[in-house]
């Protein structure tokens, strides 16, 4: 199976400064990253940044990098210019790899990839995991897809979906029986000539009120193939909690 992993990391970053080149192990996060994308199948694997410091720490790896703007609204704004630069054939598959997920599995970048290309009537295809619990259900910061019977999403949302009524008539946060809901991995494959037109596709409204890019896909008409796994993805790194964690592990692994 041919595709190309990129992986996208900026160097400014909110509650972790300088995120993408904090110290795991005796390497930069993002070249951790970029070695889980390696064991892949993936045939090339590429840095996406606006950082010349990340550029030349990956390169120093020996990792292939490209410089971008650092004015890109989003993520998937980013390998629309990376595509563009490196000309890639339309009917190419990439998949996005976030820089901050040092500890990602390289079976779930081969099966998003897989999936896009099982999927002829798809431009983009994502990840979801069963949800178990109700706290996970109602949790606003964990985004929520309801499937059709192809396995193509419906919808996405920071709301509990579906809702189910009569279990929740009382007004008490439960996870109803059977109730198939699921969580959404933010781990996604594109085909190059979608991501040539992502750019220019028009921001709707439910991008605007749920803030999830990948409505703008489902507004316009494109259709996501959703590849549902059993087990959750090992966490990124968003926190300083999440960092120790991440940390404890490469340093038992070493």
């Amino acid at each position: 199976m041919s595709f190309i992993a990129i992986v996208p990391a900026r160097l400014a970053s909110t509650r972790l400064p300088n995120k993408a080149l904090i110290d795991l192990g005796g390497k930069p996060m993002v070249v951790r990253t970029a070695q889980q994308a390696s064991y892949s199948q993936a045939n090339r694997i590429i840095v996406a940044t606006d950082s010349p410091e990340i550029m030349e720490a990956v390169k120093a790896e020996g990792f292939e990098a490209v410089l971008t703007s650092p004015d890109h609204p989003t993520g998937t704004d980013r390998l629309a210019e990376v595509v563009a630069t490196l000309g890639l054939a339309p009917d190419e598959i990439v998949v996005n790899v976030q820089g901050d997920e040092p500890l990602i599995e390289p079976e779930l970048i081969n099966q998003v990839a897989l999936s896009l290309r099982q999927s002829s009537e798809a431009s983009i295809a994502t990840m979801a995991v069963p949800i178990h619990d109700a706290e996970t259900l109602f949790n606003p910061n964990i985004v929520k897809v309801v499937l059709n019977r192809s396995q193509y999403a419906l919808y996405f949302s920071r709301a509990p979906i579906p809702w189910a009524r009569d279990a929740l008539a009382d007004g008490k946060q439960r996870l109803a029986h059977k109730l198939p809901a699921l969580q959404h991995i933010g781990l996604y494959a594109y085909r190059v000539n979608f991501l040539h037109r992502f750019p220019t596709l028009e921001r709707g409204i439910l991008e605007s009120v749920e803030s999830l890019e990948q409505l703008r896909a489902l507004e316009n008409g494109f259709t996501i193939a959703v590849s549902v796994s059993p087990n959750p993805p090992a966490p990124g790194v968003d926190t300083l909690e999440d960092l120790a964690r991440v940390r404890e592990i490469f340093v038992n692994r070493l």
